[in-house]
């Protein structure tokens, strides 16, 4: 008997200067998309993320590691 497995993804959500949503799944390459609201935009990523699962497996996901900020100093 089959049992179906949930597994929990860490996104990356922006927004572009049109006011588009864009989101992707670190860890999965190229795994990205977008929509004109945040529903939308993760709605699309949802079946981006399972053909990715499907194409590649959980086996050998990216090692998410957490977000980082750096400091410029941008001159004028």
């Amino acid at each position: 008997m089959k049992t179906d497995k949930q597994i929990h993804l860490p996104i990356v959500v922006e927004m572009d200067e049109n006011g588009v949503f864009i989101v992707s799944c670190p860890l999965f390459k190229g795994c990205h998309t977008y929509g004109k609201t945040i529903d939308e935009a993760l709605g699309n990523l949802k079946e981006v993320v399972q053909m990715c699962v499907e194409e590649e497996g959980v086996e050998t996901l990216n090692t998410y590691v957490g977000l980082r900020e750096i400091a410029l100093t941008l001159h004028a």
